[in-house]
């Protein structure tokens, strides 16, 4: 069974077409690329089967459930994450403290005081700020960090939420060329315990990355 089906889903934007009867199918394990130049539907596709946006017709299928009319967060609930293209982040909170609540956000588990004196949150934190060249940056307030550090934190979170599928929306856009490497040892690395679809600029990355 496939682990995500899209089928046939196509989306109306008044008179604009974005989609028109498009099929996709991933199984766990499996990085799905999907390239196109600007304005082709990417993002559109992405939203529909998220959630963020209803497909004008089409069906979306996860784990073999009917999912086209859950909303969002029952979505994500079940496993269903995506990185909008937009960076997301909480930016009144320092970079340490947006790692250690996407640690917990499978939890009840909110504060942040408790959070700093557990061994394990803090040591995976550590760990992964210093993965993704984040590490000086512990301190810094979320908010003021550069567009290409925040969209590699933003990154970071994504990979922490343990989806059984994540959506990525131009991961590496604006992000230093180090850490893109960074990123797809990652995904590489996490892939076999959930399905990736990728939305990618960088053709070379896309055709390394994707099945």
């Amino acid at each position: 069974m496939a682990l995500l089906e899209a089928v046939e889903i196509s989306k109306q934007f008044g008179a604009l077409r974005a989609l028109d009867g498009v099929n996709i199918t991933v199984e766990q394990g499996q990085i799905h690329g999907l390239i196109g130049p600007n304005g082709s539907g990417k993002t559109s596709l992405l939203k529909c089967i998220a959630g963020a946006e209803q497909p004008s017709g089409g069906r979306v299928r996860f784990g073999g459930e009917d999912i086209t009319l859950a909303l969002p967060p029952v979505r994500a609930r079940a496993g269903l994450s995506i990185k909008f293209q937009i960076t997301s982040v909480l930016p009144g909170l320092i970079v340490f403290d947006n790692v250690l609540l996407a640690l917990q956000a499978r939890d009840t588990l909110w504060d942040l005081a408790l959070l700093r004196v557990r061994r394990r949150p803090v040591e995976r934190a550590v760990g992964l700020l210093a993965d993704f060249r984040l590490a000086s940056r512990a301190d810094t307030v979320a908010g003021t960090l550069s567009g290409g550090k925040r969209k590699t934190l933003a990154v970071a979170l994504a990979l922490l939420r343990q989806s059984r599928v994540l959506l990525l929306d131009e991961p590496t856009e604006g992000v230093w060329v180090g850490v893109i490497h960074e990123i797809v040892s990652r995904l590489k690395q996490m892939v076999w315990d959930m399905a990736i679809v990728i939305v990618e600029q960088h053709l070379e990355l896309a055709l390394e990355l994707a099945d």
